[in-house]
């Protein structure tokens, strides 16, 4: 996903109505996302599907990474060789 270029990704909800298949192009070839406005605020943004999924993954290993932060800090982790040795006697 790209940077949002101020000028041209972000349209008010009218705009949008009127453009929509035209903006949906713009976002799936630029790679960039397109916030949409109502009443002069932000309300919505639109994403190509694969920069979609690709932020979901991302967000879902820095959730995992977060999570093993938490329990190696409160000692629940288990110490490397350990699940060396338990993986190899899971593929052997």
């Amino acid at each position: 996903m790209r940077a949002i270029n101020f000028k041209q990704d972000i349209k008010s909800l009218s705009e949008f109505r009127a453009n929509t298949s035209k903006l949906i192009k713009q976002v799936v070839l630029t790679r960039r996302p397109l916030i949409i406005t109502q009443h002069g605020k932000r309300k919505a943004v639109l994403l190509d599907v694969s920069d979609y999924q690709n932020l979901i993954e991302k967000l879902e290993i820095l959730e995992d990474i977060y999570v093993s932060e938490k329990q190696i800090s409160e000692g629940k982790g288990i110490p490397h060789n350990q699940v060396k040795e338990e993986l190899l006697k899971r593929f052997k």
